[in-house]
């Protein structure tokens, strides 16, 4: 019998081909509260649904630029205050109905209108009239010139959503984007599949899941059993040591918009004293905060505004770690017997490891904490909407939100002419060089009100199995968009 020698070419034809990965299962800490967009602050909303389901006139690229999404270009009138935003053609929402310029009328309508209940209202308030001149195009028309209407655009609340479909929207979404809702599983998990008639470039994944682990040592289990393929904010950071060290994973240590701050209700005494405010931030140890609570990743901020941004102010200075500066201040105050306040926590670590410590330091100084535990919906609704708190701990995630300052109904109630004027120069300014001394204004006055405690910008720690690519380091907002994640592996 004669022997076969089979070559090396011939056993790799001859073993069966390994199928592409094309699904991925991604978790985050928090679950959102309902799925809309443009009806919440929750941004566990937008870590789901941004440039996945939904999509708006333009979006946030990796870096934080503005980049087109559903208008495909626009242009401003020589006054600043029209722009002609030109859409783009054959959109269809995932129900199959076509995208056009009435949907970008109906969406910016709901959310400037008396009635709206968009977190972000402010962002549109500044808008007209949206007219349709065709089916591709629509004109916005502004009070006066805002050289941020594209910017404000970009944000998850300004999503394009079509009127068939907004009142099923916060348990069934229908967007535009490379990805349908298929499922929530409430409490476990959102699924999404891949839209078949997707405008752009089709993704490579076929399905994704999202799902929702906020208890750290469940995220270190679920990801060593493989059980997970990526967690977004991956919230045990003592444990990113042992991914790095493991050749099945990838830690992408990433920067977030996230100012980390100690809220303050300024409408409420004793905090309406700002002797009191700055007394609490000069208790504050924003070290050992972000040692004790975020093991040494964080960078210390000393007002609301990121490190990272060319105009940022260091103002660390004004609120330096000074318990003897802080019991003065509380004397000044008459409150050199101590007081007791509130302090609401939402479920992230930073805020329930944080809080801990900030307790204890401000027990140092004769102040005493009633600490409350909350779950996500229940901060939203007692703290952000019902300001019904002291003190609270929670990250600022979107973007460039110093503006939040100029809004005395926020939730801090911070009520400030000055300030309020301050953005109101900013938003009429076009010069980079004067907006930059506006905006270095601006971090300086809320400094030195001590509207809150400033803490640390929130790093972005993501771990992935070693063959994915194609995610987002940086959160220039909050979101995991997945039209370019791809396996490689």
């Amino acid at each position: 019998m004669r022997s076969r020698i089979l070559t090396p070419a011939f056993v790799l034809c001859a073993l069966p081909a390994v199928a592409q990965e094309t699904g991925l299962t991604l978790a985050i800490q928090l679950e959102p509260p309902h799925l809309d967009p443009t009806s919440a602050a929750a941004g566990a909303i937008d870590s789901v649904l941004y440039a996945n389901v939904f999509e708006g006139l333009t979006r946030f690229a990796s870096d934080g630029s503005i980049e087109p999404a559903l208008a495909e270009s626009w242009e401003v009138s020589e006054d600043g205050t029209t722009y002609t935003f030109a859409l783009r053609e054959g959109v269809t929402f995932h129900d199959g109905s076509a995208f056009d310029a009435e949907d970008v009328k109906f969406t910016l309508d709901r959310a400037r209108g008396e009635d709206s209940t968009n977190a972000q209202k402010v962002l549109f308030e500044g808008i007209e009239e949206v007219a349709v001149v065709d089916p591709q195009t629509v004109e916005i028309t502004l009070a006066e010139p805002d050289g941020a209407l594209p910017f404000n655009l970009a944000w998850g609340d300004a999503v394009i959503v079509a009127p068939e479909s907004a009142e099923d929207i916060k348990s069934a979404p229908v967007g535009t984007g490379p990805f349908v809702f298929d499922e929530w599983v409430q409490g476990d998990r959102i699924e999404l599949a891949r839209y078949g008639d997707y405008w752009g470039e089709a993704p490579a994944l076929e399905t994704a899941t999202f799902r929702f682990i906020s208890d750290p040592t469940a995220a270190f289990a679920a990801m060593m059993a493989g059980d997970i393929d990526v967690f977004s904010n991956f919230p045990a950071p003592e444990n990113l040591p042992q991914f790095e060290n493991d050749p099945r994973f990838q830690v992408i240590m990433g920067s977030s918009e996230g100012e980390t701050i100690l809220a303050m209700n300024n409408a409420e005494p004793p905090l309406d004293d700002v002797l009191v405010r700055q007394a609490i931030a000069h208790a504050i140890d924003r070290e050992a905060i972000i040692d004790g609570a975020m093991y040494g990743i964080g960078t210390p901020i000393g007002t609301h505004f990121a490190p990272h941004h060319p105009d940022y102010v260091d103002l660390l200075g004004l609120s330096a770690h000074d318990q003897e500066r802080a019991r003065t201040l509380l004397a000044e105050a008459g409150l050199s017997e101590g007081l007791r306040l509130s302090l609401k926590l939402p479920p992230p670590p930073y805020a329930r490891r944080g809080g801990e410590i900030v307790a204890a330091q401000l027990r140092e100084i004769g102040i005493e904490t009633e600490i409350v535990n909350l779950e996500w919906a229940q901060w939203l609704e007692e703290v952000f909407r019902g300001q019904d708190f002291d003190l609270t701990i929670v990250s600022h995630t979107e973007p460039m939100d110093i503006g939040i300052y100029a809004r005395p109904d926020y939730y801090f109630q911070y009520a400030s002419p000055a300030f309020q004027q301050i953005m109101a120069t900013l938003k009429a300014t076009t010069d980079p060089e004067e907006r930059s001394e506006l905006l270095a204004e601006a971090q300086t006055t809320i400094a030195e009100d001590y509207v809150n405690g400033y803490l640390f910008q929130l790093a972005w720690p993501t771990v992935a199995a070693a063959g994915i690519e194609g995610l987002w380091a940086n959160q220039p907002t909050q979101a995991n968009p997945l039209a370019d994640v791809r396996w490689t592996e």
